[in-house]
């Protein structure tokens, strides 16, 4: 009996020395709303909230992935200085309103603005993998792949035939996927696929012991393909079918086939990841053809994640919307906005601004479907028109800023895409790609119904309840 008293003792005064000494820790170096989340976890579950912050507490980059992301800006300054031969290219004429937002994204990605581009928006599953197998099909020198979910289903062995056919021809296929988002694929299809000859890495492999990456749950995002440095895709679209993981929800992503001078922008993010992983450095002039103009659409790449001394993206979005005149359409599947964030969408609708938010009306996520219903309060109250949409899960990651400046990537508008993912997002800069993204946009619209404030109070208190809880953890989400 007394043995047994001494033990829960020593435990609880472990917990309590758990619980003091975090109350030092947490704080340093971080968001109010995450410590106290952290804080909350903590105080109620000191021991297993510890192994959780251990795991997935701290989003600092060990030093050798800083270091690789010093070499990559000064590869991009050379880059810079040598596209200044092509003053088309390099400085494309815009107006004074819109070089305030280019100066801004250069310095939060470090990536400038090109000319010279065409872009093509494919907001069909086939479609997109149609043109991408066609282009692989066509590949004389190299396939570069990025995506965070590559499964082995139809849609994946489409693509994985394709490449199996271009390694036959002599070109060279490199593909990297995330270590949680296509574990699958890594498991059952590894082996098979690097026995073709494609190059196949995992991108931040999950380990308890973790060489690269600082916490479990920090992974690569990106959509992004490179065929041979003049063709290239990203977007929201993973390599799976449209129906991945549910019977009766498909899936409508938005992907763009790009052309031009920003191939050398795309190719300079799959290099950089792909190094990170192989300490390989590809840089032949294979790799980085000469820029040829394909068109007079001015884009800039948006790269983001915690290698970046500050939330690049979020700041580039709440700038956008504090700039805007006339009306904000927003979509994207997860929502988890920060405190800066809310404000910028409240002060633009007191501005009097129409700001539009299109979510899916179902979720794959229960917990941070629960956390991202907990603003829908706060964003009716507002005056935000939130619309939900009813023909599958809306994946698409976009936001128009009037008629002047298209936002389209891989980012979700959440903090944890904000702060924790590796993404890429492109700016389109001009009236031709936003009157396009607002074309398709509107069909998102059609396709969706307007929550209006009273419906909403209509709900269950119980998911009210689940609601709430899920907005104390969403800085954790």
């Amino acid at each position: 009996m007394s043995e047994w008293f001494s033990f829960s003792l020593l435990y609880y005064l472990s917990e309590w020395a758990v619980r003091v000494v975090m109350l030092f820790v947490i704080p340093r170096r971080r968001h109010p709303s995450a410590a106290m989340a952290w804080l909350l976890v903590i105080f109620f579950l000191p021991w297993p909230g510890l192994a959780l912050y251990w795991l997935i507490g701290s989003n600092r980059l060990p030093r050798r992935r800083i270091m690789q992301h010093t070499r990559m800006l000064d590869r991009l300054r050379a880059a810079s200085q040598r596209l200044e031969k092509y003053p088309n290219i390099g400085r494309p004429e815009l107006g004074s309103r819109a070089m305030e937002a280019v100066k801004l994204a250069e310095h939060l990605g470090y990536m400038p603005i090109l000319g010279g581009n065409d872009v093509e928006l494919i907001a069909e599953t086939e479609t997109f993998i149609d043109r991408l197998t066609a282009d692989i099909d066509a590949a004389r020198s190299h396939v570069h792949l990025l995506f965070y979910i590559f499964v082995g289903d139809g849609t994946g062995q489409r693509v994985i035939d394709a490449l199996t056919r271009a390694v036959h021809r002599g070109v060279k296929c490199r593909v990297l996927v995330d270590g949680v988002g296509s574990r699958q694929l890594l498991k059952r299809w590894g082996k098979k696929i690097r026995a073709e000859g494609i190059e196949l890495h995992e991108a931040l492999p999950v380990g308890i012991f973790r060489r690269r990456m600082a916490r479990l749950d920090l992974r690569n995002h990106r959509k992004l393909a490179v065929i041979d440095g003049r063709i290239g895709y990203t977007g929201s679209q993973n390599i799976v079918d449209a129906g991945y993981g549910h019977k009766d929800l498909a899936w409508h992503d938005l992907m763009l086939r790009l052309r031009g001078p920003i191939l050398l922008e795309l190719q300079e993010m799959f290099v950089t990841d792909w190094h990170f992983e192989t300490d390989e450095v590809l840089d032949d002039e294979t790799i980085f053809p000469d820029p040829e103009p394909a068109g007079a659409i001015a884009v800039q790449t948006l790269p983001s994640g915690p290698n970046y001394p500050t939330e690049n993206y979020q700041r580039m979005v709440v700038a956008a919307i504090h700039a805007a005149e006339r009306r904000v359409t927003i979509t994207t599947p997860y929502f988890v906005p920060d405190d800066p964030f809310l404000q910028a969408l409240e002060t633009a609708v007191l501005r009097g601004v129409e700001v539009e938010l299109v979510m899916p009306r179902k979720l794959d996520q229960r917990l941070v479907a629960a956390a991202s219903r907990s603003y829908w309060d706060d964003l009716l109250e507002m005056g935000v028109k939130l619309y939900l949409y009813d023909k599958g899960l809306l994946h698409a990651k976009t936001m128009c800023v009037d008629e002047s400046i298209a936002f389209i990537g891989s980012s979700n508008f959440d903090i944890r895409s904000f702060a924790l993912n590796f993404e890429i997002n492109l700016l389109f800069y001009g009236r031709e790609v936003a009157a396009q993204l607002r074309r398709q946009q509107d069909l998102y619209l059609r396709d969706s119904f307007q929550l209006t404030a009273d419906r909403w109070a209509q709900r269950p208190t119980s998911k009210m309840l689940f609601q709430n809880i899920a907005r104390l953890l969403s800085p954790l989400l």
